[in-house]
């Protein structure tokens, strides 16, 4: 490819959010992003949100943070995080001196992005003597303003950890606030911010589908709105839900959370079925577009140009990462290790 059109794809970077660059398509696209994973010292982490082929060529399948700690105990120099951009931020804070590389950078998170910094900022000043814990799905500017991070694993006993007598806002997921506070009956202030996908899933929808599939497990997130986590039979963190699916000895599951965690559910145990819960949309569908802007087309250029790349201030890295080192203290101290 001619310098030329390089040039061109990185000015087009700007507005596109990834090189916009045409792919032979007789290119054997698994064999490229190999190579390149060995010439540049390269791993590629993997969210079980991403499209099942890009699943299949990652180094790392998990959720956010665990990635995340896994890449910071490799001696990569590039890490690529196929993933959406607050996970690859995360990244970065966790692995300062290593290249992060986002395959397309608007891959964002309707999660995330319900809860901008400057107003959270505002939020917070109304309630001086509270403490922020905050899920691990923000951004990295609102990681400065928190006190404890927290993920969908270990949330429980973050919240159990804090004195009874000491106030909370936590932000930014209410629905996964909603089911900490019927938890640990902590009367916390919540941040009114939500995942899109896990609140289209369909109350009447899902009773219907139950009763076709009785002996069917319903598995959930805890981001599901409570109506729907009311019809659960097992509630945890998408890990949870992947290893609840194999050691339980039911044979089928209805799964409410992103649908490409069924990727991995289904080569874990190829003799179960797994059913995705069904939204309350005209497509039927419970994908993710944020996960799904990445492709395997956009993973081979990223990492052929060492482009987009997630760049931080140091006073976000610096004062960001607090937070997330005071969640895996308490992780540890509860037993719970580094989980993500």
């Amino acid at each position: 490819m001619m310098h030329a059109d390089l040039a061109t794809a990185r000015q087009r970077l700007d507005r596109t959010g990834f090189l916009d660059l045409d792919v032979d398509p007789s290119l054997d696209l698994v064999a490229e992003i190999n190579r390149l994973k060995r010439e540049k010292n390269a791993i590629i982490l993997a969210h079980y949100y991403q499209e099942s082929e890009i699943q299949d060529v990652a180094d790392y399948i998990g959720d956010s943070l665990g990635l995340s700690q896994k890449a910071a105990q490799t001696d990569a120099n590039i890490i690529v995080f196929a993933g959406v951009h607050f996970m690859a931020e995360t990244a970065k804070m966790l692995s300062p001196g290593k290249k992060v590389l986002l395959p397309d950078l608007k891959a964002g998170c309707s999660l995330a992005d319900s809860c901008p910094p400057h107003l959270f900022r505002k939020f917070k000043e109304k309630y001086p003597d509270h403490i922020v814990v905050s899920y691990i799905n923000c951004t990295a500017e609102l990681k400065t303003l928190t006190d404890i991070c927290c993920t969908s694993t270990n949330a429980v006993a973050i919240i159990e950890s804090i004195p009874k007598e000491q106030p909370i806002i936590f932000a930014p997921d209410k629905n996964l606030g909603a089911y900490l506070v019927k938890k640990t009956g902590r009367d916390m202030v919540l941040w009114n911010g939500a995942c899109m996908v896990h609140e289209i899933f369909s109350h009447e929808r899902i009773v219907k589908l139950k009763a076709r599939h009785p002996k069917a497990k319903f598995i959930a997130h805890p981001e599901c709105e409570a109506h729907i986590l009311d019809l659960a039979d097992y509630i945890g963190s998408t890990t949870g839900l992947l290893k609840f699916t194999i050691n339980d000895p039911a044979q089928e599951f209805i799964v409410a959370t992103e649908a490409g965690i069924l990727h991995q559910m289904q080569k874990a145990s190829p003799h179960k079925t797994f059913i995705p819960a069904p939204p309350n949309n005209n497509c039927a569908c419970n994908d993710c577009p944020h996960m799904k802007r990445n492709t395997m087309e956009k993973l081979y250029l990223c990492m052929e140009y060492e482009q987009p790349e997630i760049i931080l201030p140091d006073w976000v890295i610096e004062q960001g990462v607090h937070c997330i080192d005071r969640m895996l203290e308490i992780s540890e101290k509860a037993g719970l290790g580094l989980k993500g």
